[in-house]
């Protein structure tokens, strides 16, 4: 029981060491407005520092879809630890803050589980986005197309960087579509 009682008391430091390191950068700042429908659709992962549910994600594709309550329904899909290895979906809803602009979600996963999702930067025509958490344990640079240009992937990891991310923990994301036009 006291060696239980120990062990938690170093993991609540430890939790509690993490969280002060947050605390000393400012909260992200999100874009001023997001127009929803506009931003409904696939999005596809071109760099990440990845979750443990996406560390192995090949072809991911996060897509959006407004619900008629105002929510947003989304399907995170990605094939496992290779290009043809299996393919994954995580399901989940996301809640607008009010007074945000569309900018600030709550995520609600599985089991209850929260997440914080900020549009921290959007390009105007809607083609590349950076999300962020204010701790700056995770984040997500999409695009709408599988690949973007080396300089405005250069752009996105500065960005990325700005936001006072490590940009040593980024994992790019491996693409790779058929010619066919089959994506998602």
């Amino acid at each position: 029981m006291r060696i239980c009682l120990r062990y938690a008391l170093i993991l609540a430091l430890l939790l509690g060491a993490g969280t002060a390191c947050a605390d000393e950068l400012p909260p992200i700042k999100p874009v001023a407005h997001v127009d929803l429908p506009r931003f409904m659709g696939p999005w596809y992962l071109i760099v990440t520092i990845p979750t443990m549910f996406e560390k192995h994600a090949f072809n991911a594709v996060e897509t959006y879809t407004l619900q008629p309550d105002g929510n947003i329904h989304t399907t995170f899909r990605f094939n496992n630890g290779a290009f043809d290895g299996p393919v994954k979906h995580i399901q989940s809803t996301g809640y607008v803050h009010a007074g945000s602009g569309n900018a600030v979600w709550g995520v609600k996963l599985f089991w209850g589980f929260k997440a914080q999702y900020i549009v921290a930067w959007l390009k105007p025509d809607y083609s590349e986005m950076i999300v962020a958490r204010d701790k700056r344990d995770y984040t997500w640079v999409f695009a709408r197309t599988p690949s973007v240009s080396p300089a405005d992937y250069a752009a996105l990891i500065t960005r990325v960087k700005a936001l006072g991310y490590d940009i040593s923990k980024l994992r790019k994301v491996p693409q790779q579509w058929p010619a066919t036009g089959a994506h998602p």
